[in-house]
């Protein structure tokens, strides 16, 4: 079966600009995709025609093949350059992807070069956990490029302007041809960028950015912890000749706390407590993020016992749900004892004596000491 013609298939004039192959690919695009339109065979195939007259259209070169030599151009061993390159896919289209990846051309050797963004950055932030949990609006300065103010970002020199290059007549690639392969490779002229600067800007020598510190004001939202990065879109370096610039991250680093240490949105924190307190029972004044608060500690108390105060953590920045504080009470043994002091402790010691019931986990451990010795000697 017969292809249709090119033109004829987009619906244009043969002296149709870019504009306009571009225009009616489009508007043709949105109507018969396979996407619209749910598995219908027939139009599936219309869009392949579509597609694979665009494709040929709007590259010059190939175009200009098409215009001499039809479809002829394009098929095994036609005219237009050894069969490569084609619309269609197949052999051809498989040759010059391999190549245009290997030299950097990519596919459609006729498209103009993209300008590269600028590198994204990232800035590491030392906070307080009182700043992590609360959050602050902090000013940071970044080492960076910007673009050129002389310039504009343009790197020619004000009042004049980059020219497009002759070499590759502004695509960023040329090809080379050697028998029936065509490679396609950087343009050596303008190193890509389909134009070249003849009048370079004095101030950043035709790159169109400089090295500066940049001063950003930055909003750390409340809850945030060590390792969330927060994004500064378009505030990274700036790229050369007017390419748009990269992103910044800002990545947060909490602080060691002298009270309060953080697992995602509890607190831990530890609170030394009387022997007479632990025994009798009484309460105690624990700091937390929104003041102190009392926490009754019930009698006979032992070290190391773990108190939750529920909703006293931190609030989640994502979730925007509330952790827990939770308080471990420490006994703290008497230092620094007068005379006095020392011998009623060891009148307090003579009168509880061995008895079970005061000392219950003393006692236990030590049965259970005796019994592993004598079946140690059995």
């Amino acid at each position: 079966m017969s292809k249709r013609d090119y033109y004829e298939v987009l619906g244009l004039a043969k002296d149709a600009g870019e504009r306009e192959i571009k225009k009616a690919y489009k508007k043709l695009a949105m109507k018969y995709h396979p996407d619209r339109t749910q598995g219908d065979k027939e139009k599936e195939e219309t869009f392949k025609e579509i597609k694979e007259a665009y494709e040929i259209l709007k590259d010059d070169q190939k175009r200009a093949a098409y215009d001499q030599y039809g479809h002829a151009a394009f098929e095994q061993g036609g005219h237009g350059g050894g069969g490569f390159g084609g619309g269609g896919g197949g052999f051809g289209q498989d040759f010059g992807d391999i190549f245009g990846d290997i030299f950097g051309g990519g596919r459609g050797g006729g498209r103009q070069q993209r300008q590269q963004r600028g590198s994204d950055l990232r800035y590491n932030l030392e906070l307080t956990l009182e700043e992590a949990i609360k959050g602050k609006t902090l000013e940071i300065k970044v080492p960076t490029y910007v673009a050129c103010d002389p310039c504009d970002g343009s790197g020619a020199k004000k009042g004049s302007s980059a020219k497009t290059c002759s070499t590759c007549h502004g695509h960023g690639q040329v090809q080379m041809r050697q028998g029936l392969f065509a490679v396609q490779q950087t343009c050596p002229t303008c190193s890509g960028q389909g134009k070249v600067i003849s009048d370079p800007c004095t101030s950043c020598r035709g790159q169109g950015r400089v090295q500066k510190n940049k001063t950003l004001s930055v909003k750390i939202p409340p809850g945030v912890d060590t390792g969330d990065r927060i994004r500064l879109s378009g505030e990274g370096e700036a790229g050369e000749h007017g390419a748009p610039a990269g992103d910044l991250y800002v990545q947060a680093n909490v602080k060691q706390h002298k009270i309060f240490e953080r697992d995602e949105n509890d607190l831990y924190c530890e609170m030394p407590i009387s022997f007479t307190t632990a025994a009798l029972g009484g309460e105690i004044h624990v700091p937390t993020l929104g003041g102190k608060v009392k926490l009754k500690i019930p009698k006979e108390t032992q070290t190391g016992k773990m108190f939750r105060l529920r909703g006293k953590g931190v609030k989640s920045v994502r979730s925007h749900t509330t952790g827990d504080l939770m308080c471990k009470v420490v006994l703290e043994t008497p230092v620094n004892l007068s005379g006095d002091q020392a011998d009623l402790l060891r009148q307090l010691e003579t009168k509880v004596g061995t008895n079970k019931k005061h000392s219950p986990k003393e006692s236990g451990f030590f049965d259970s000491v005796k019994s592993f010795i004598d079946d140690l000697k059995s």
